[in-house]
């Protein structure tokens, strides 16, 4: 008797459940080419899902801050790992104001172009409507695992700006996304450490030399190249991390903003890596990124300098900090050494209201000059101004 009624018990949990906000929250999905795909083999009317890329849209609710991403799953250029590749994700930027963009894209038996040419074509759909969807289109990225991430970095080393030819719509926009988040992902396809099965189902069997190289997209890296956030696991059998280490080298050849986080445990395929006290990190990491590059709040980030001087005397080794009225905006931080400071343009603070977080890290000695770093008085505020003088004199007791 209990089994039957623990039955009935779920069966009127899930009419509740149907009949709730639960439905509500469901993605609204948008095709990329409502008139079909260029090269899509399939009936545009008939339910083919695979001849038909889209996305599912995940828009920011709370505190919407203007950016957007495009997110790709990984699946070897043959599924789409949905869930944990592109809707979680999709969730934890909506929390952090960012509206995202979960991508349907083509998968074998399509080849090259066909995936990035669905890619770029999200990345001009999101421009095109950034009016409806409240998104600054200077601030639209791209993010992809595994394969996902094969895509997502082809999309940030292959990309074209406005197309001048086209007839109008998206295809006039630019497909360069403004940054990109990597997620162990396929890089190369000539090196020891290739994914061969991404390679065949993305190119198939007659695979030339010339095409691996056009795709292993470390060998594309130039100054042109977006800021790019990595991060990988040094048990990745699958995808192993020196793909991530050679995209990265590659950003810090062509003096592309770029970060890598290479954490010890973990297989391929993570995801968000949820209840691992080290991993799950990632995706944090990342939103602090984000943050620090200036993709959460609009706004031309300024230069500061100046003195610090600490008891009457120059503040011989420490820290400073200009934090933002606007929890989104970036902090501007730099070393102070002998009283001095700079933050140039590139790291600095957006214009506004900042507090000022001074720490003293004692004197560089033989022995110790302080028992510990000390935060000097708090609540010091200075107004960083749009293209002024930024140059500031502190002085604290």
């Amino acid at each position: 008797m209990s089994r039957i009624l623990s039955i009935l018990l779920v069966v009127a949990m899930s009419l509740t459940f149907a009949g709730s906000g639960w439905a509500s929250d469901a993605a609204e999905f948008q095709l990329l080419w409502p008139d079909g795909a260029p090269g899509a083999v399939g009936d545009k009317d008939a339910d083919k899902d695979a001849d038909k890329p889209g996305v599912w849209i995940y828009r920011a609710t709370e505190n919407p801050n203007g950016a957007a991403v495009v997110i790709c799953p990984g699946g070897g250029y043959a599924i789409h790992a949905t869930d944990h590749e592109g809707v979680q994700p999709a969730r934890y930027f909506n929390r952090i104001g960012v509206t995202a963009f979960v991508l349907r894209y083509r998968l074998s038996p399509y080849r090259h172009p066909a995936p990035l040419n669905d890619a770029q074509q999200a990345i001009r759909y999101v421009r095109e409507n950034a009016k409806e969807f409240g998104i600054d289109p200077h601030r639209v990225g791209i993010m992809g695992f595994s394969a996902g991430g094969h895509l997502a970095s082809t999309a940030l080393t292959h990309f074209d700006l406005v197309n001048a030819s086209a007839e109008g719509g998206a295809g006039k926009q630019s497909s360069r996304p403004d940054f990109g988040i990597l997620g162990y992902p396929v890089v190369s396809f000539v090196a020891d450490f290739a994914h061969k099965g991404s390679a065949k189902n993305l190119l198939g069997e007659s695979m030339g030399e010339d095409q691996l190289k056009e795709l292993s997209n470390d060998l594309h890296v130039t100054a042109e190249t977006p800021p790019v956030f990595l991060f990988h696991t040094s048990e990745d059998t699958g995808v192993p991390a020196e793909n991530s280490l050679a995209f990265f080298a590659a950003c810090q050849k062509a003096k592309v903003p770029a970060e890598l986080h290479i954490y010890q445990q973990g297989p391929h395929g993570v995801g968000l890596a949820n209840g691992h006290p080290a991993l799950s990190q990632w995706i944090d990491a990342a939103g602090t990124w984000l943050r620090q590059n200036a993709i959460l709040a609009p706004g031309k980030r300024q230069s500061v300098s100046g003195t610090i001087n600490f008891k009457g005397q120059p503040l011989k080794w420490g820290t400073v900090a200009l934090i933002p009225e606007n929890p989104q905006a970036p902090v501007g931080w730099a070393m102070v050494r002998n009283g001095q400071f700079s933050i140039p343009e590139k790291s600095g603070p957006q214009a506004g209201p900042c507090e000022v977080v001074v720490t003293n890290l004692g004197e560089v000695a033989p022995g110790p000059t302080i028992d510990d770093a000390r935060e000097l008085a708090r609540g010091q505020r200075v107004d960083v101004k749009d293209g002024g003088d930024n140059n500031l004199q502190l002085q604290f007791e």
